[in-house]
């Protein structure tokens, strides 16, 4: 006799099968039997992205445990190994135990009960997002910053800035690095007030705000069994919850190992769930995650009910909506030094790229963010940056007050 973990969007379940020589069709059967779900809506997978398969159609990508034939341990399943499963309709849970009561009112009850009672976990279908687009200079110069010079070795993050339409469809069109201290498992965002004036006053006069947060996983990170940490959770949700708009996007680089053995770069997107969102802003998840807690779990401060459960630890998959991901090619360039890196971006790059750039039209050689972010320094906040900004949002000719101070800073 051997136990096999059944994961699911009702959480982590347990069923037991006489042992590693069954078929997927007896591991099937045995699920109907213990867990309650009908054999013709089970898709089972030893892939833990199937969880985040949406319809029946998302299924079908799962094949590998479709051979009704297959012996469980020709996939290298044994004791406690762990199964996925997704399921079509509700399923009918068999009654628990008799309560014996306590007392004549039977047990009693404190508001924390009735509270968790009533914060019930389910999973959100739907994005409010309907896709992410990114501008192909501003995400190649970041994957390519935490790929050839972090070696993906430590977190990184920015946050993006874009455009939402009426119908829920977010353009990136450059992304902004904070100061950041990253580590091997986690970001410490170390944030400059001074400066988000600065980079919102420039998204102002260029039509755009900020849309969501971009960072890398590491290589060092175990990331089979789990999307996102609950360290990353933490701080995407943190971050969406500052936010009052419903289409935030939180993408995820990561490089993964392909079927020839080399590594290749992968955009991720999501949207964390209202939910989660909720749960976040009324206080209910722990902050402090220590060195032992299951990185793929989100500890709660009081119980919720997730599935059939009381539980105090949430899949973190179970916060996650996928948003699909576009590309295009926006206005701004994205070749100067980008902020709050390594090296100090100071007026020789200034002189440099405006050097380079020399036979285009001015308003064509300012029109990246990066630099628009340094020249700021010098413009007042409230009106110059904005009005430079839409210079560059039209393509319209920049004053020559401005003209002329940027080239007396290049030439400094």
């Amino acid at each position: 006799m051997m136990m096999l973990r059944i994961r699911s969007r009702d959480g982590l379940e347990r069923v037991s099968v006489d042992g590693s020589h069954i078929t997927v069709s007896q591991l099937k059967t045995l699920i109907q039997d213990q867990l309650q779900i009908p054999i013709h809506n089970q898709t089972l997978s030893t892939n833990r992205n199937l969880l985040l398969a949406k319809t029946p159609a998302d299924f079908s990508g799962f094949s590998d445990m479709n051979d009704p034939n297959l012996r469980i341990s020709s996939l290298g399943l044994g004791h406690g190994s762990m199964v996925y499963l997704a399921y079509e309709g509700e399923r009918t849970i068999r009654g628990g135990p008799a309560v014996t009561p306590a007392g004549s009112f039977g047990r009693k009850m404190t508001v924390d009960d009735l509270i968790a009672r009533q914060m019930r976990v389910t999973r959100q279908e739907k994005s409010h997002c309907d896709s992410v687009s990114f501008d192909r200079d501003c995400a190649n110069a970041f994957q390519h910053y935490v790929n050839e010079s972090l070696a993906f070795a430590v977190k990184r993050g920015g946050f993006m800035y874009g455009t939402v339409s009426e119908e829920g469809e977010v353009e990136v069109n450059f992304i902004y690095e904070p100061p950041q201290q990253g580590m091997e498992d986690n970001l410490i965002l170390m944030r400059d007030a001074e400066e988000e004036k600065r980079v919102d006053a420039i998204a102002l006069g260029l039509g755009m705000r900020k849309v969501g947060f971009i960072f890398n996983q590491t290589v060092t990170q175990d990331k089979k069994e789990y999307t996102l940490s609950n360290a990353e959770v933490l701080l995407a949700t943190q971050l969406h919850a500052e936010s009052d708009l419903k289409e935030w996007v939180t993408a995820v680089v990561k490089l993964e190992i392909n079927e020839d053995g080399g590594a290749d770069v992968h955009f991720e997107a999501f949207q964390m769930s209202d939910m989660c969102v909720r749960l976040f802003r009324e206080g209910w998840f722990e902050t402090e995650i220590g060195s032992e807690d299951d990185p793929k779990l989100s500890k709660m401060k009081k119980e919720v009910v997730l599935g059939v459960k009381d539980v105090k630890e949430v899949d973190n998959d179970f916060f996650l909506v996928v948003v699909k991901i576009l590309d295009h090619q926006g206005s701004l360039s994205c070749t100067f030094p980008i902020e709050n890196r390594n090296i100090q971006t100071t007026t020789r790059a200034l002189k440099t790229h405006m050097d380079r750039s020399r036979s285009l039209p001015f308003v064509k050689r300012i029109s990246d963010f990066h630099l628009l972010l340094f020249v700021a320094q010098f413009l007042d906040v409230v009106s110059d940056v904005p009005a430079l900004a839409e210079c560059v949002r039209l393509q319209s000719h920049v004053p020559e007050g401005y003209e002329l101070l940027i080239d007396s800073m290049a030439n400094s």
